[in-house]
């Protein structure tokens, strides 16, 4: 009878009103990153709740692009990371804010919910929730290379042997390397400048040791198993999945940090089906889901108790690469203000071009 009842209420919460009931959609549309809807989940979800779901796979990037070219239609739920919702949403007006009486809010981890309730959070109204967590470091085949920190990408014993991506997590790994606090100047726009010119300086320079700047996950992953690429700048989760393949390829924290993120979930602005949302929300925060998520993600969740579930080697492994101080250095991405990505946009177009 226990599990009945719960069937009960959470179709209640998920459909809101029984009297609308059938008149809501029955569909929900969900613009997320890969490995966050697993086909268990979602099938489960769906016999369950009695929505079909619509997966359209993308990233931070290509989510503001096609909210922002709809005016936040098209999508019911999206997960940009907590970093990427106020500047958007201040600037092009994607999202819509979180109605927080329709959560199971005492499924979340608490310090995560209020941490990332606070960095989405404009004019009073809370954008985003929390989902998956984790961080992008230093990957290494510590056989054929020693590393520490972002620069040794670019050191000479390496050349032609090391991966970054083009994009602005880079950017900020080689300014904190530098020293500097890039975050720190988020809200001068001309320091900021300064800075990403002198960090595009370093890349340029850095170039002759890039083997490639990765775009997608298997581009980099086979590059390290054939040892064509000795070091890269990646996730913790990939660098955990080749370390299950081959001991000597290690996710290491970078001396200068580790940069530490957050997915969320929120709701587009023009979404048709908020009910299916906040019932795939809540869904997803249960301890067994979400570990079932961050088992196909390779990452853990928001989830209060979910860890407790984790797989054992996830949970060495990740004990292994962030001892205490490590942890503690962690560089939490806050929210971007509008008009940051342009500069970095500038400087990363001058680095590609460069030859």
């Amino acid at each position: 009878m226990k599990i009945s009842y719960s069937l009960v209420v959470a179709g209640i919460v998920a459909l809101g009103t029984v009297g609308n009931a059938c008149a809501q959609e029955k569909t929900l549309r969900l613009l997320t990153w890969a490995d966050y809807a697993p086909k268990d989940v979602v099938a489960q979800f769906e016999k369950e709740s009695g929505y079909k779901v619509e997966i359209t796979l993308s990233n931070n990037e290509e989510m503001i692009s096609k909210l922002r070219a709809t005016g936040g239609a098209g999508f019911d739920l999206a997960q940009p990371s907590q970093d990427r919702i106020t500047g958007p949403q201040q600037e092009f007006g994607i999202y819509k804010p979180m109605d927080l009486s329709k959560l199971k809010s005492e499924l979340f981890i608490p310090s995560m919910l209020e941490a990332t309730k606070k960095n989405t959070t404009l004019a009073g109204s809370v954008y985003g929730l929390p989902h998956i967590w984790g961080t992008d470091g230093l990957v290494v085949n510590t056989k054929l290379a020693k590393m520490s920190d972002y620069p040794d990408l670019c050191k000479a014993d390496v050349k032609g042997k090391t991966a970054v991506r083009l994009k602005r997590p880079t950017l900020l790994a080689f300014a904190f390397a530098a020293g500097k606090d890039p975050f720190a100047l988020y809200n001068d726009a001309k320091a900021y400048g300064a800075l990403m010119d002198e960090v595009g300086k370093t890349m340029i320079a850095c170039k002759p040791n890039l083997k490639f700047y990765w775009d997608n996950k298997d581009q980099l992953l086979n590059g390290m198993r054939a040892g064509e690429i000795v070091g890269a700048m990646m996730w913790d989760t990939g660098g955990w999945k080749l370390n299950g393949e081959k001991a000597e390829i290690q996710f290491i924290a970078p001396k200068s940090g580790a940069l530490g993120w957050i997915d969320t979930f929120a709701i587009p602005a023009k979404g048709k089906n908020d009910a299916a949302a906040y019932a795939w929300i809540n869904f997803n925060m249960r301890p067994d889901i979400a570990a079932k998520v961050g088992a196909s993600a390779g990452n853990f969740t928001a989830s209060k108790g979910a860890d407790q579930l984790a797989d054992a080697k996830l949970k060495a492994q990740f004990a292994a690469s962030f001892p205490e101080a490590a942890l503690k250095n962690v560089k939490w991405y806050p929210a971007v203000p509008a008009g940051i990505e342009d500069i970095e946009g500038r400087v990363l177009d001058r680095i590609k071009a460069a030859n």
